[in-house]
């Protein structure tokens, strides 16, 4: 069965790469939608968990894709909703976060916390040595 006209952009894999800098990343395996308060949430659970070990987190999507809603009780009709919250729209292959500096250790202990906010599979890409 094929994709559904409407669903084709979102489900073709992109590729990312990590940056040239960095060492570990979080990378998409499923196609979604990552709210602009799920983003939040893994920020701050993964800045908790870095504080101290002098690593430094980037996130690499940003939420720019308004989602629409009617009020509760409406009737239909009357034209489209107003924008009630953002997405960021992520295909398989996309880095999610990365991490600068620090152990393997606690990339693996940060990401591990991070993934299980997060409504997409994700896994841990690492840069190899000498690229």
């Amino acid at each position: 069965m094929s994709l559904a006209l409407g669903n084709a952009d979102l489900k073709q894999a992109g590729q990312s790469e990590l940056a040239r800098t960095l060492h570990f990343g979080l990378q998409s395996v499923d196609a979604g939608h990552v709210s602009a308060t799920t983003i939040e949430a893994c920020r701050i659970a993964a800045n908790q968990y870095i504080r101290g070990t002098g690593a430094k987190l980037y996130i690499r999507i940003f939420p720019d894709k308004p989602v629409t809603a009617r009020p509760l009780e409406t009737r239909m009709g009357k034209g489209k909703g107003e924008p009630d919250h953002w997405v960021a729209v992520v295909k398989p292959g996309t880095v999610l976060f990365e991490i600068q500096g620090g152990t393997k250790d606690a990339a693996v202990d940060c990401f591990n916390r991070v993934s299980h906010k997060l409504p997409v599979k994700v896994r841990l890409v690492e840069r190899r040595p000498g690229s």
